[in-house]
């Protein structure tokens, strides 16, 4: 294997450039959502799951916005490849209807049909209850979250990721510290419980979005235009940016919908099974922070490769990446195995659900360089070449074909403990890696985008 990318000065500073202030970001969200699950995590079990449970409406939600912004930020990327501005913010407005859209939905459902949503996961009428509560609230922020993201993911492709990190980290933090005082009735607020999470939530995600937008008007970006000039866009254009994008977000509905099909399952299995298996989210979060920062970084420099003609560096950057990768996700699985009775003292878990936990996290320490893997080539290779159609095609069949028959066979066939549920899941991975590998050597994932004669 050719290490000797390692000495590449030049390379390694730009990647880490855009990867630390992505993964600082991450870090800060990770540390601030397990500290959210221990907050809630005092309520109980039942709380725990309701909290799990309501933010998986959130999750399909960040998934398809991140389909469809990340597939945006294909063009964007490239066109800053070539230092085109005027490009950039036509892309920026599509992003922006496109998101508001999908945003106005998951608002109506979060906020009018709550406990049918819920219902989906679980008969516990408790957590359905509870997690009613919080999703009335956190729905109406549904919209300004879309518009943060659409910004966040340009200017990512950019490289202007010290606004992003300013304007999310700040939105945390208030969001912890609110939840807090309203979750346990600190300095004179009101003990809400979990609809103090939920307010706290609200809060912080509404003033990301305020404080995003001062930002990229006082420090003068490229998107620093008349917000009006950003829909003044050629619908054929439009139609061939949908043909890109189109199938990303298909992509991460079929994925979010599979992911939230697996919690179905493993919330069927039992409530301290669903309780363990969001503990076991917010460190395999943690977890991820680092992968996080290189694969949006790859796909950042891929993109803008392949916007300046470069193809075969595009290649040679994400075979980079991928090595550094599962190198780091091998150190980190490690950690992980050793830090599992240090996370179970965290939590009011019943005697079942730490034995969950611990065995959840043995799992997950083994195969998370395996995820890395996958996620270089997706994030950093696929989607950042314009392949969108073969990653869609690959991510149906892999959750589809192999993970969802796996879980549902473990926990109603062979009614197996979670934690081999969770294993037989990760199946879906491994041939998904098999079919990545393939496709990434091929080379036919680069497609030029922008410089279209």
């Amino acid at each position: 294997m050719n290490l000797s990318f390692l000495r590449d000065r030049k390379f390694l500073s730009e990647l880490l450039v855009i990867a630390i202030p992505i993964s600082f970001q991450q870090l800060i969200n990770a540390s601030l959502n397990m500290i959210d699950v221990i907050m809630v995590g005092q309520l109980g079990e039942t709380a725990i799951a309701a909290l799990g449970l309501s933010n998986q409406v959130f999750f399909v939600l960040i998934l398809l916005l991140f389909g469809a912004t990340s597939g945006m930020a294909i063009f964007t990327a490239q066109f800053w490849g070539k230092q085109e501005i005027e490009p950039i913010r036509k892309v920026l407005g599509m992003s922006l209807i496109v998101s508001t859209a999908m945003a106005l939905v998951f608002t109506l459902a979060a906020t009018l049909i709550p406990g049918t949503i819920l219902g989906f996961y679980t008969r516990d009428k408790a957590v359905i209850e509870l997690g009613s509560s919080y999703l009335r609230i956190v729905g109406f922020t549904y919209i300004p979250v879309a518009i943060a993201t659409a910004y966040i993911a340009v200017l990512r492709s950019l490289q202007l990721i010290r606004l992003t990190v300013i304007a999310t980290v700040s939105a945390l933090i208030l969001k912890t510290i609110l939840g807090y005082c309203l979750i346990f009735g600190i300095a004179g607020f009101p003990a809400l419980g979990v609809r103090g999470a939920a307010i706290g939530t609200a809060f912080g995600w509404t003033f990301e979005l305020v404080l995003l937008l001062i930002l990229i008007y006082t420090q003068k970006t490229p998107l620093a235009a008349n917000p009006l000039s950003f829909f003044t866009f050629d619908m054929s254009f439009f139609g061939r940016v949908l043909r890109t994008v189109l199938p990303a977000v298909a992509n991460e509905m079929f994925w979010s919908v599979g992911i939230t099909t697996y919690n179905a399952i493993y919330a069927h299995i039992g409530t301290d099974s669903i309780a363990a298996i969001n503990v076991n989210a917010t460190i395999e979060e943690l977890g991820f922070v680092v992968f996080l920062g290189l694969g949006n970084a790859c796909a950042v420099m891929v993109g803008n490769r392949i916007g300046a003609e470069r193809g075969e560096e595009a290649y040679e950057i994400v075979r980079r990446v991928m090595v550094m990768g599962v190198a780091f996700a091998a150190l980190i699985g490690v950690a992980i195995f050793f830090l599992r009775d240090v996370v179970v003292g965290l939590y009011d878990l019943s005697p079942s659900g730490v034995y969950n936990v611990r065995m959840l996290m043995l799992v997950m320490a083994c195969c998370l360089w395996i995820r890395m893997f996958n996620f270089t080539v997706f994030v950093g290779a696929l989607r950042a070449g314009g392949d969108t159609r073969f990653a869609l095609l690959m991510e149906i069949c892999s959750i589809w074909l192999i993970g969802v028959p796996a879980a549902y066979t473990g926990a109603f066939i062979l009614h197996l403990p979670v934690y081999l549920v969770y294993l037989m899941v990760i199946l879906e991975e491994v041939a998904k890696a098999l079919v990545s590998w393939w496709r990434f050597r091929s080379r036919r994932w680069i497609h030029d985008l922008v410089n279209i004669a």
